[in-house]
This record gives structure tokens, C-alpha cells and sequence, in this order.
């Protein structure tokens, strides 16, 4: 049994979860004049990857999962490119993204990984069919 009784159970979502709270953390220093755009646009993004994937845990269907999974990895990259340019355009410091970037590029492993196994699976996303755990 892979001990997953909830989506708070996923090792994606946690790291997810993470990561949008260290977003909301750094982003707390841009701009003031940013706040609409480049800040709004960050935390969207981020809070948008652990969103996407309870959204299609909690589906009763695996293609709906897989689907959210998918989204949920273009977030991830529109997040990343966020904080690039954030860091580009002097908004940020690499010791501030440094450590984001790395975990986003891990969970992005993590999604794709879970997307292949769920894909595999004859079950569905959800505690009483027990889904590989990522």
C-alpha cells in the first residue's frame, strides 16, 4: 500500500504547497507598482501547481487526473519563467530564486513520473484505489 489517503498525502502537492509559500515569500519584496503584474501574475502561477493537482485528484477519472497533472506542469513552467525574468529585470536575486528554481525543476521530475504511472494504472485518483505514489 502506498499510504495515500488524501491529496495531502502526495509528495507533488506538498512540494507544491512549499513552493508556492516560498513564491509569496520572495515576491513580498517586488515592487509596490508590480503588485497587479509581475506579483499577481507569480503567486497565480504558484498557487495555481498544487491547486491543479488536487483539482484532478479529486476527479473520478484518470484522464480528467492526468489532465490536471498536465496542467499543473504548465504552471509550473509559466512560474519558473515568472521568477527568471523577476531575477532578470532586478527584481529578485538569485539567492532568492536559486533554491525555488531547483525545487520547481524536481517537482516538475515528480509530475512527469506521476502522470506516466497514473496513465498506467487500471485505478482511479482516489484513497480506496490507492494510486501509485509518486
Amino acid at each position: 500500500m502506498s499510504g495515500i489517503e488524501s491529496y495531502r498525502d502526495l509528495k507533488v502537492w506538498q512540494l507544491g504547497m512549499d513552493i508556492a509559500v516560498d513564491v509569496y515569500s520572495l515576491t513580498q519584496d517586488y515592487p509596490r507598482d508590480e503588485q497587479f503584474g509581475l506579483t499577481s501574475q507569480t503567486r497565480r502561477a504558484a498557487s495555481s501547481v498544487p491547486a491543479n493537482i488536487v483539482e484532478g485528484y479529486g476527479r473520478n477519472s484518470k484522464a480528467s487526473y492526468v489532465n490536471f497533472l498536465r496542467i499543473a506542469q504548465g504552471s509550473l513552467k509559466e512560474l519558473e519563467t515568472h521568477v527568471l525574468l523577476a531575477e532578470r529585470v532586478g527584481m529578485a536575486r538569485s539567492e532568492g530564486t536559486t533554491d525555488i528554481l531547483g525545487r520547481c525543476d524536481r517537482l516538475g521530475k515528480m509530475l512527469g513520473s506521476l502522470i506516466t504511472k497514473v496513465a498506467a494504472s487500471n485505478r482511479l485518483p482516489n484513497a480506496q484505489s490507492r494510486l501509485p505514489a509518486p
